[in-house]
């Protein structure tokens, strides 16, 4: 359904770039500029290398669907680096597991399969959205052996297999700097053990001094 959708796409970015997004960017003097990009370079509708790369580097994501109304939904996933897994060029895939069991995300993708991915890098100031359509897959071992992560002892209860129609990098501006706790504690710790030994030498030395 996805690949149909992006062949019958004049751009990828007309998934979202709707003409009415498109006539509120000429009322505020973008839709030019948007145009020679789409007729250029454009957004991509594969995952090239640098995207693979983004991807494996991530511990966390938004997922967002809407149900038949039209309601939305968005929902934090997060897992080991590379829990999110690029399958092929046009494929990504997570393992899901049991949460408050309230199946909000999955009923929504049941009635209406549009969703998007979006993954932010506060560490290095960078995010990605990226539009398609999901499917829940069950039952296929070899798929859940594929996603799963071999130090995790959490059950997988389902797949969500994401076909990509589009995806664009946005602009670093406003991002807060934020830092993984993961990577910040050992070094705050290995500092803390050199100020300790800093300030056990001081304090001999002014032992010494007054003996």
């Amino acid at each position: 359904m996805t690949a149909h959708l992006a062949s019958t796409l004049a751009s990828p970015s007309d998934i979202v770039f709707t003409p009415a997004v498109k006539a509120r960017q000429a009322q505020n003097g973008s839709r030019a500029g948007y145009a020679k990009f789409e007729q250029t370079r454009g957004w991509e509708s594969r995952v090239t290398p640098i995207l693979a790369e983004f991807i494996a580097a991530q511990t966390s994501m938004y997922i967002a669907t809407a149900n038949a109304q039209g309601q939305p939904y968005m929902q934090h996933r997060g897992g080991p680096r590379g829990f999110l897994r690029v399958l092929d060029e046009q494929t990504l895939a997570f393992a899901d597991y049991a949460g408050n069991k309230q199946y909000i995300t999955a009923g929504n993708l049941d009635e209406n399969p549009k969703a998007q991915l979006f993954l932010m890098d506060y560490a290095n100031a960078q995010r990605v959205k990226i539009w398609g359509e999901a499917k829940i897959v069950t039952g296929d071992n070899a798929l859940i052996a594929r996603v799963s992560s071999p130090d995790d002892a959490a059950k997988v209860e389902r797949v969500v297999v994401f076909t990509i129609t589009a995806w664009d990098a946005n602009c670093h501006k406003h991002i807060p700097k934020l830092l993984n706790a993961e990577e910040v504690i050992p070094v705050i710790q290995e500092r803390d053990k050199k100020i300790a030994a800093l300030e056990a030498r001081l304090k001999a030395l002014e032992q010494k001094l007054a003996g």
